[in-house]
C-alpha cells in the first residue's frame, strides 16, 4: 500500500516504488488534470513504517561514514599518539647517551674496568602473542598456501553473488520498508555480509600498514556495503544505496584466476585486467546513476527523480562512453549530470584506449590455441619443426596414400608459426586426420597441449634449402632435446642435414635407436644413393621410387613410359613369412614367392642365438629360414604382401591365381601369432634391432664356400687395409698435396673406368660431405683392383676442408680447378668415365629458386656439348705400343665373353653417363633439352630422374614416413646405399672423424662377405640366350639357382620398345618386372651379387654396367700399360689358367667365373701418352699396383 500526504489510501502492490512524477502530468498541454502528490512513502502493512513519510537513507549512509571516519580518526590517533612516544622515548636516552661516553666503565675492586660490552647481552625477545596472530591472519589471506587460495577464491564468489542481489533488487525500490524475518534475499545479502566482516578483520590484522589498508578499495567497498545491511535489519527497512560497490570487486578476475593456474600468458592476463577494469568501473558508474536518479536531489526534496531500471543506467552509461549519446535516457538530476560530466571525461578516456586494446588482444589471440585432444583407439603423432606448405604436402602425401591401407593415426602439426592461408588449405582439405597447433616444442606447456606423452611418434622435419646446415641441425637437435627431456619415452624420428651431426644425438641419454629412435641423415642418403648410381647407373631412381608411395598410372600406349610407371608402383613392404617357409633357404623361399606369390623377396631380419637381429640382404643357401621371420619385399599393394604371411603348402600348393591365396583355416595361422601383423606397412618388431656389435651383414658357414688359401687374396695379416670394421678399404692417411694433380700431370696420366667428381664450392660453402660418397665406393665387399678410382675437380680451397674425412681412402685424386673447363675435363678423361657426378655446394645463397642449381646445369650440359677423337683409335697408334688393356679388340682377352662388356668409343658428351645433383625439383627441366617434360611434371615422372641422370634432395622426404610405419626400412637402405655403415662404425666416426685402421684378422674379412649392387648386360655370357626375347622370370629363376644373384629390375634402353635401331642412348629404369616381361639383348639388369672369393689375385671378376650411353660395362680397375712383347705370352698363360680354373671349379661343384682372369704375373701399369725411353719404361714395369691417378714419374705409395 502506498500512503499519500493527503490521506487517501492508493492500493497497489507493497513492493512497487512510485517516484514523485509518477502521477504528474509532464504534459502542459494534456486536457486531463491530475493532482500532484508531494511525498510517496513506501508502507506495507506488516512493518510499521513512519507515517511522516520521512526517508531513512541518511541512517544508511550515516553507520558507512561513521565507520570510515571513525576507524579512520581512531588509526591517526594512534599513530600520532606513537609517534610522541618516541620522540619522548627519543629525548630520554640522548643524555643517558653522553653519560656513557663521559664514564664509558666503572672500576672494579681488582682494578679492572667494567664496560657495557662486557655485559651478557639480553636474552632474545620472544614472539609476542600480536605477532603470532598476524602471521596467521596473513596465511590465512595469503594466495601462496591452499587455504588462503580458497579463501580468497570464496570471498570473490561471494562478492559476485552479493552483487547479483543486487542486481535482483534493483528492480524495488531504493528504500522499501522490507521483514527481515521473511525476505529471503535479504537473509541471504547478511550472511555474505557477516562474512565479509570476518574476512575484514582477518585483512586489518594482517596489514602491515593499517592506514593504506583503510584507504584501500577493498576496504572501502566493505565500509559502504557491510554497516547499511545491519542497519536495515535493526530499523526493518531496506536501502539499495551503494551495494553496487561491489561490482569494484571483479577488478580482482585476473588474479582469481591466476591463483587458479587459469591464465598463465601474459596476453591473457592483460586482456582479463582490461576486460575486468572496464566492467566494473561501467557497473559501479550504472549503479551510481541508478541511485541519484530513482532518489532525486536532496535538496529538491527528492522531486525531480526519475524511474529507470539499473539496466536502462548500464545503457546510458555505455553510450555516454562512447560519446554516441542517443538521448533516448538522460539525467534529470543535478547530482546525475554533475555525475556525467566527470565521468564522460574519464568514460571516454578509458572506452578510447580499454576497447581497443582488447579488440586488439583478443584479435591477436592464436587462432590455433587450444589443446588437443586424444580419441580412444586412435593413435596421433606429433610433427615438427620445418612446417611448410611444401614440406607438408610431401610428407602427407606420402604418409596417408592409399596404397597404405587404412592408416588410423592422426597428425599433429606443431609450429610457432600460424600457417599462410595455402597451408590452412591444405589442412582444411585433410582435416579429418590432420590438426594444427600454434606453439613451440621448447616450450613444456606447448606439449602438453599436443600430448606428447601419449603419442605414438614424434617427427621433426628440417629445412633442406637452410643456407646453414649446421645451424639447422643443432636447432633440431634441441627439439629432440627437450622432447626427450619432457617424455623420455617417447620415440622420435628426425631429419639431419650433416652426416657430422649425428654424433651429437647420442650425447641425449633418453636416445635410443633399440627403441625406435631414428636420424634420417640426408646427405648422408642423397651422397649414398648418387654413390651406388656409380656402380650401376640408374639405382638412385630405383631405391627412390621403391620407399616412395606411388600411385599407379597405367598408360595404354607402348611408350617407356608405360613400363616405368609400372614400376614406379612397387614399394618396400614387410611381412612376417609363414610357418609353410620354414627350414627352406632363402633363394628357394625368394624363388616360391616371386613365381607362386608374384612378391619379390629380397631381404629377412635375422635373429642370431643371442637374440640380436640383423638384416640379411640375399643371403646364400646357407641361410635357413625361422620361425616369425620378418621379410622385406617388393610390391606395388600392401594387401599383396600378405600372401608371404597366409601361404600354406597344404591350402595354397595348388592354387595359381595368387589373389586366391587368402586366410585359410589352419591351425598354425590362428591369431595368436606373436607379432604385431598389419596390412600396413608398420611393423614394429619385437626382437632387438640390430645392435653395434652385429652389422647388417651375411655369413657363410657352409664349407665349400669358405674362401681357401688359393683363393684369399695374398696379404699379411699385420698389414692395416681396411678399417677396424672390415667394411671398408683403407689406408694410411695422406696429406692432399700427395694426391692432387696439375692440369699437365693428370693429361699425362691416362684414366679409364674412373668416377669424376665436379664439385662447386668455395671457402665460405657449407660442406657437402664427400665422405659419404667416397665409402659406398670403398666398401670392403670390392676387391682392392675393383675400387674405382675417383677424381675430385673443383675448388682446392673447399676440398681441403673435405679432406680431414677423405685422407683414409685410397685411390682418390684432387684436380684444382673448375667443372666449367672444359680443359680439366678432357684433363681428367671424362670421356673414359665411368660416371661424372656433379655436386653443388653453393646451394640456398640465391633468393630466386630456380637459379640454385645454375651451376650444376650449366656443368652438364657443357659435358654434354663436348666433342672427343677416337681415344681408342689415338691409343692403338701409339708409336710405343702402349695400348690399355681391354681396347685392344683384336687380343682374344679382350673379346666381350662370358658377359663382359668392353668399352665403346665415346665420341660426344652425350654419351658421358652424368647424374647430376638437383636443388629445385622444376630446374630438372633444363637437363634434358630433347624432352619434352612439362614444367608442372613432378620430378619422378620427368625423363631425367626416370633415366637416372638426376637426383634431388626431396625425393628422400617419403623416408620419413616410411621409416614410422616400419622402423626396419631405414636400417635396410642405409645398408643398401652406404656400403655397410653400422652403429658400431657411427660411434668411431663419432670419437674420432675418421676411419680407423684394422689388421685384416678372420673377424674383419668375415664381414667383406655381403652383397653388392651389380648391372648384367644380356647380349653375351651365360644369359645371352635369354636376351633375345626371352622372359625375365626365366632369366630370375636361372640366376637365382645358379649364382645366387637375386635380380630385381631392368635398365633398358629409351627406345627399345620400337624395335629399329635407334641413335638414342638415354636408358629408363624398370622396377620388379612381372615374370613373362620380354627381354631385349640391349637390357642390362640390376641385381644383388655375391661377394667373389676367387676375383681375389685375378683383375677381373663379374662385371657391371656402369652407364646408359655406352650399352655396355667399363672395367672397374683403371688403365694401366703392358709391353707389347709380351702380350702374346700372356694371352697364353691366361688361356692356360681359364682351363685350370675350369676343371677346379667343375671339381668342387661351385658357381663358375664368369669372366677370364688376368695372369697372376700382370700388374696395372701406368700409360703414358709421349715417346718414352728404355729407362722411363723398365721404371715403368717395376711398379706393382700402383694407382692410376699418380703417374709414373711420381713417387708412388702403395696401394695400401
Amino acid at each position: 500500500m502506498l500512503v499519500v500526504a493527503d490521506g487517501n489510501v492508493s492500493y497497489g502492490s507493497s513492493r512497487s516504488i512510485m517516484s514523485n512524477n509518477y502521477i504528474y502530468n509532464k504534459n502542459p498541454d494534456s486536457s486531463v488534470s491530475i493532482s500532484k502528490m508531494d511525498v510517496i512513502i513506501p508502507f506495507s502493512p506488516d512493518v510499521p513504517c513512519d507515517n511522516n513519510g520521512q526517508r531513512m537513507w541518511w541512517a544508511f549512509l550515516a553507520s558507512s561514514m561513521v565507520t570510515f571516519f571513525g576507524g579512520l580518526f581512531i588509526i591517526l590517533l594512534w599513530r600520532t599518539l606513537k609517534y610522541l612516544y618516541t620522540v619522548c622515548c627519543h629525548c630520554n636516552i640522548k643524555p643517558k647517551t653522553k653519560e656513557k661516553v663521559i664514564n664509558p666503565g666503572i672500576i672494579q675492586a681488582d682494578g679492572t674496568i667494567k664496560t657495557d660490552k662486557d655485559e651478557p647481552p639480553p636474552p632474545a625477545s620472544e614472539v609476542g602473542w600480536m605477532t603470532s596472530v598476524k602471521d596467521w591472519a596473513g596465511v590465512m589471506i595469503s594466495a601462496q598456501t591452499l587455504t588462503g587460495r580458497v579463501l580468497v577464491v570464496l570471498v570473490f564468489a561471494l562478492s559476485i553473488g552479493a552483487l547479483g542481489i543486487y542486481f535482483i533488487d534493483s528492480s524495488d525500490p531504493i528504500e522499501s520498508c522490507q521483514n527481515f524475518y521473511k525476505d529471503f534475499t535479504l537473509q541471504i545479502d547478511m550472511a555474505f555480509n557477516v562474512f565479509f566482516l570476518l574476512y575484514f578483520g582477518l585483512r586489518f590484522i594482517a596489514a602491515n600498514d593499517k592506514l593504506w589498508f583503510w584507504l584501500e578499495v577493498n576496504s572501502v567497498v566493505d565500509f559502504f556495503t557491510v554497516p547499511p545491511v545491519f542497519v536495515s535489519v535493526y530499523l526493518n527497512r531496506s536501502w539499495l544505496g551503494l551495494r553496487f560497490l561491489r561490482a569494484l570487486r571483479l577488478i580482482q578476475f585476473s588474479e582469481i584466476l591466476q591463483f587458479l593456474n587459469i591464465l598463465k600468458t601474459s596476453n591473457s592476463i592483460k586482456l582479463v585486467n582490461l576486460c575486468s577494469i572496464f566492467i566494473s568501473t561501467w557497473l559501479t558508474a550504472a549503479g551510481f546513476i541508478h541511485l541519484v536518479e530513482n532518489s532525486g536531489d536532496p535538496w529538491e526534496n527528492f522531486q525531480n527523480s526519475q524511474s529507470l531500471s539499473y539496466w536502462e543506467c548500464v545503457y546510458l552509461l555505455m553510450v555516454t562512453m562512447s560519446t554516441v549519446g542517443y538521448g533516448d535516457v538522460y539525467a534529470k538530476t543535478t547530482l546525475g549530470r554533475l555525475f556525467m560530466v566527470f565521468f564522460i571525461l574519464g568514460g571516454l578516456a578509458m572506452f578510447a584506449s580499454y576497447v581497443p586494446e582488447i579488440i586488439e588482444l583478443i584479435g591477436n589471440r592464436k587462432k590455433y590455441g587450444g589443446s588437443y585432444s586424444a580419441v580412444n583407439g586412435r593413435k596421433h603423432i606429433v610433427v615438427c619443426g620445418h612446417i611448410t606448405l611444401e614440406s607438408v604436402s610431401n610428407f602427407l602425401k606420402d604418409f596417408l596414400h592409399k596404397d597404405r591401407d587404412d592408416v588410423n593415426v592422426e597428425i599433429v602439426f606443431l609450429h610457432n608459426i600460424s600457417p599462410n592461408l595455402e597451408l590452412e588449405a591444405l589442412f582444411k582439405r585433410h582435416f579429418t586426420q590432420v590438426e594444427f597447433y600454434q606453439g613451440s616444442v621448447l616450450n613444456p606447456h606447448d606439449l602438453a597441449r599436443v600430448k606428447i606423452e601419449s603419442a605414438d611418434a614424434c617427427l621433426i622435419l628440417a629445412n633442406k634449402y637452410c643456407p646453414d646446415p649446421d645451424a639447422e641441425d643443432a636447432s633440431n637437435i634441441m627439439r629432440v632435446i627437450s622432447i626427450k627431456n619432457y617424455h623420455p619415452k617417447i620415440r622420435i624420428i628426425t631429419q639431419m642435414l650433416q652426416y657430422h651431426n649425428k654424433a651429437h644425438l647420442l650425447n641425449i641419454p633418453s636416445w635410443n635407436w633399440r627403441e625406435g629412435d631414428d636420424a634420417i641423415c640426408l646427405a648422408e642418403l642423397k651422397a649414398g644413393f648418387i654413390a651406388q648410381s656409380c656402380l650401376a647407373q640408374g639405382l638412385s631412381t630405383m631405391l627412390a621410387n621403391l620407399f616412395s608411395m606411388r600411385s599407379f598410372i597405367k598408360i595404354e600406349e607402348d611408350t617407356w613410359q608405360k613400363y616405368y610407371l609400372e614400376g614406379v608402383a612397387n614399394e618396400m613392404y614387410t611381412e612376417y613369412l609363414s610357418n609353410a617357409f620354414v627350414g627352406l633357404s632363402f633363394p628357394v623361399i625368394c624363388e616360391l614367392c616371386y613365381v607362386k606369390l608374384k612378391l619379390l623377396l629380397i631381404a629377412i631380419e635375422y635373429k642370431s642365438e643371442t637374440n640380436e637381429s640383423s638384416i640379411l640382404i640375399n643371403p646364400g643357401n646357407h641361410v635357413k629360414m625361422q620361425e616369425g621371420t620378418l621379410g622385406f619385399f617388393i610390391a606395388s599393394d600392401a594387401k599383396e604382401v600378405k600372401r608371404a604371411f597366409y601361404y600354406c603348402k597344404a591350402c595354397h600348393d595348388d592354387i595359381t591365381d595368387p589373389k586366391r591365396i587368402k586366410k585359410c583355416g589352419c591351425k598354425r595361422l590362428e591369431d595368436e601369432h606373436p607379432s604385431t601383423l598389419s596390412p600396413k606397412k608398420k611393423q614394429r618388431n619385437g626382437g632387438m634391432r640390430n645392435s653395434p656389435s652385429c652389422s647388417p651383414k651375411m655369413m657363410r658357414h657352409d664349407p665349400l664356400l669358405v674362401p681357401g688359401n688359393e683363393q684369399i687374396e695374398n696379404m699379411d695379416v699385420n698389414v692395416k687395409r681396411y678399417d677396424s670394421t672390415g667394411m671398408f678399404h683403407w689406408c694410411p692417411s695422406k696429406e692432399i698435396e700427395k694426391v692432387i694433380l696439375t692440369r699437365s700431370e693428370a693429361s699425362m696420366t691416362v684414366l679409364s673406368g674412373h668416377v669424376v667428381v665436379c664439385i662447386f664450392g668455395d671457402v665460405t660453402s657449407a660442406l657437402v660431405g664427400l665422405r659419404n660418397l667416397v665409402m659406398p665406393l670403398r666398401a670392403s665387399n670390392f676387391h682392392f683392383h675393383e675400387l674405382k678410382p675417383i677424381v675430385f675437380v673443383g675448388s682446392l680451397e673447399y676440398l681441403r676442408r673435405e679432406w680431414e674425412t677423405l685422407h683414409n681412402f685410397p685411390k682418390v685424386s684432387i684436380l684444382p680447378g673448375t667443372p666449367l673447363s672444359r680443359a680439366d675435363l678432357r684433363a681428367v678423361n671424362i670421356n673414359l668415365c665411368d660416371m661424372c657426378v656433379i655436386l653443388s655446394a653453393n646451394q640456398n645463397n640465391i633468393d630466386d629458386a630456380s637459379l640454385q642449381d645454375k651451376e650444376c646445369i650449366l656443368a652438364s650440359l657443357n659435358i654434354k656439348s663436348m666433342q672427343f677423337d677416337d681415344s681408342i683409335g689415338v691409343l692403338q697408334a701409339n708409336s710405343q705400343g702402349f695400348t690399355p688393356p681391354g681396347m685392344d679388340r683384336s687380343s682374344p682377352d679382350n673379346s666381350p665373353v662370358h658377359g663382359l662388356v668392353r668399352q665403346a668409343s665415346v665420341t660426344t658428351g652425350l654419351h658421358i653417363p652424368i647424374i647430376t645433383e638437383l636443388v629445385n625439383d622444376s630446374n630438372v627441366q633444363f637437363l634434358d633439352q630433347d624432352d619434352d617434360d612439362d614444367p608442372d611434371t613432378e620430378l619422378y615422372l620427368t625423363q631425367p630422374f626416370a633415366c637416372g641422370t638426376a637426383f634431388a634432395v626431396s625425393v628422400l622426404d617419403s623416408l620419413m614416413s616410411a621409416t614410422y610405419f616400419n622402423d626396419n626400412i631405414l636400417t635396410l637402405i642405409r645398408t643398401l646405399v652406404t656400403g655397410g655403415a653400422t652403429p658400431e662404425l657411427e660411434a668411431l666416426l663419432a670419437e674420432e672423424n675418421a676411419l680407423r685402421g684394422g689388421y685384416s684378422t678372420p673377424q674383419t674379412l668375415a664381414n667383406r662377405d655381403r652383397c653388392r649392387v651389380a648391372q648384367l648386360a644380356l647380349y653375351d655370357g651365360p644369359f645371352a640366350d635369354l636376351g633375345d626375347g626371352g622372359c625375365y622370370g626365366d632369366l630370375f629363376c636361372k640366376a637365382l639357382k645358379t649364382y645366387n644373384m637375386l635380380c630385381f629390375g631392368i635398365y633398358r634402353l629409351r627406345d627399345a620398345h620400337i624395335g629399329a635401331p635407334s641413335i638414342c642412348t638415354k636408358r629408363y629404369v624398370i622396377t620388379n618386372p612381372p615374370y613373362e616381361f620380354e627381354l631385349v639383348p640391349s637390357d642390362l639388369i640390376f641385381c644383388l651379387m655375391q661377394f667373389d672369393h676367387n676375383a681375389g689375385q685375378s683383375r677381373t671378376s663379374l662385371s657391371h654396367s656402369s652407364h646408359s650411353s655406352h650399352s655396355s660395362s667399363k672395367k672397374s680397375s683403371s688403365v694401366h700399360s703392358i709391353p707389347t712383347a709380351n702380350r702374346q705370352s700372356r694371352t697364353k698363360a691366361r688361356e692356360a689358367r681359364d682351363k685350370q680354373n675350369a676343371t677346379r671349379m667343375n671339381r668342387m661343384g661351385q658357381e663358375k667365373k664368369w669372366f677370364t682372369d688376368e695372369a697372376d704375373n700382370a700388374y696395372p701399369r701406368n700409360i703414358q701418352i709421349k715417346p718414352m725411353s728404355t729407362h722411363m719404361a723398365n721404371q715403368v714395369n717395376q711398379y706393382k699396383s700402383t694407382s692410376s691417378l699418380i703417374p709414373p714419374i711420381r713417387e708412388v705409395e702403395d696401394e695400401c
